[in-house]
């Protein structure tokens, strides 16, 4: 049975706060020291944990942006101050068991509070992680060296660290192809196996995913990262129940009713015939790593499989030429269908404003003759539902014109073993 932490409301007449405690008699500090998490300057006092939040709130003129915090950035400053507006809450946790790792293979995190605070949410949540100290190193815009960043991976492939339950992207942004060459992708993805790892993250993180299908034949998660997502003022609830969904439920679906987070103006099914249930190989991932591994030996040549694309901040002409990219390469010869997740803040052509997203997808439809099927509920956005990639997915039309997912073989966690709460509580 897990400890239990509740955080008790300030006392004014004694001009402080009470301490956090535990049914075991610890405080929260203690606590977390006891299951080996950093209980420094992160683990903020109760009186300044609202304040310690809202300085997470993203400020577009003084923070490098990047694909991951597009969304956030790209809010209204009514949206921000309301969302820091924080109030305190009870916090419920549990003792972390599910041995975790970080990978950080792309940009450096740019707060160190954000950091602890999203450290403090997935220890809450039941996931110990045995390395939150590579959340320090930085070389230039990097979260280390390209030899640091590898070492997240090649240290399990060597056996000098034993595979974990969970490997976490910490955030994503640009670096991880610049590791791919220096990782056993072939040894770890083997282990991983026999450790039933799961590997989870999103944006430049794809390329990460496809090399270890790729090389190493080894599925992965699309989903929510530490930085990214847990170290939020106010982490999605969404996204992170459908996390915790995907880590646990080994009978994963998805059900799709609309096109929407592709395009307001495509069907959900485009196809030249009647849509039928297909079963492949579901890989893919973010479109513009995608198309960057095209001809690679780190892109997976799948027979019969089904792609997943999605992205953010591109140009409809931009995503245009990335699909033209995969097409030349002849990515989508031997595929059943494509899969189109969000992607948002594409704007308008200032050309011609008719030529957006659903005139691109059209005609990539054209090009290649496979059915696409687009609103998959992934991608840079709120509410995304995590799902696994480089398994088995059936993907099969409704009767109200939408479609499901469902997919199988692959790794999972114990349910009891994860408190979703503890992803989004503010303690």
């Amino acid at each position: 049975m897990g400890a239990k932490i509740q955080a008790l409301t300030d006392d004014k007449n004694k001009n402080g706060h009470k301490a956090i405690e535990t049914k075991s008699g610890l405080n929260r500090r203690q606590f977390l020291r006891q299951v080996g998490m950093s209980a420094g300057a992160g683990l903020l006092a109760t009186h300044s944990i609202t304040q310690a939040l809202a300085s997470n709130a993203m400020d577009p003129s003084s923070t490098q942006l990047t694909k991951d915090d597009l969304p956030t950035a790209l809010m209204d400053d009514r949206s921000l101050a309301q969302m820091s507006q924080v109030s305190l809450t009870q916090t419920s946790c549990i003792a972390p068991t599910i041995e975790t790792r970080l990978f950080a293979s792309s940009n450096v995190g740019g707060s160190d509070d954000r950091t602890q605070l999203a450290l403090d949410r997935v220890a809450c949540a039941g996931f110990k992680v045995n390395n939150p100290t590579i959340t320090n190193r930085q070389y230039l815009r990097f979260a280390g060296t390209d030899s640091q960043r590898a070492s997240d991976f090649q240290n399990i492939a060597t056996g000098a660290i034993a595979a974990p339950q969970l490997l976490l992207g910490v955030r994503g942004g640009y670096g991880a192809m610049r590791i791919l060459p220096k990782v056993d992708w072939s040894t770890l993805g083997r282990i991983m196996k026999e450790r039933g790892t799961i590997l989870a993250g999103f944006s430049d993180v794809t390329a990460i995913q496809c090399a270890l299908l790729a090389k190493g034949g080894m599925s992965s998660l699309a989903a929510p990262m530490l930085y990214s997502e847990f170290g939020k003022t106010k982490p999605d609830e969404i996204s992170c129940r459908q996390f915790a969904e995907a880590l646990t439920n080994p009978n994963l679906v998805i059900d799709i009713s609309d096109a929407t987070l592709t395009s307001p103006n495509l069907p959900s099914i485009l196809t030249s015939a009647e849509p039928k249930t297909i079963t492949g190989t579901m890989w893919g991932g973010n479109l513009s790593v995608v198309s960057a591994l095209a001809g690679s030996e780190y892109l997976p040549r799948i027979d019969g499989g089904i792609v997943f694309l999605e992205d953010v901040g591109e140009q409809a002409y931009r995503i245009e030429r990335m699909l033209y990219d995969l097409y030349l390469a002849r990515v989508f010869k031997g595929q059943q269908a494509i899969v189109f997740g969000a992607l948002s803040g594409a704007g308008e052509d200032s050309y011609d404003k008719r030529y957006d997203v659903a005139t691109v997808i059209r005609q990539l439809h054209e090009l290649t003759g496979l059915p696409i099927y687009s609103g998959m509920p992934f991608g840079h956005i709120g509410k995304k539902y995590s799902f696994p990639l480089g398994v088995t997915c059936q993907l099969s039309p409704n009767t109200g014109g939408g479609y499901q997912l469902a997919f199988t073989d692959y790794p999972t966690i114990k349910a009891d073993a994860i408190q979703v709460e503890g992803l989004w509580q503010n303690a």
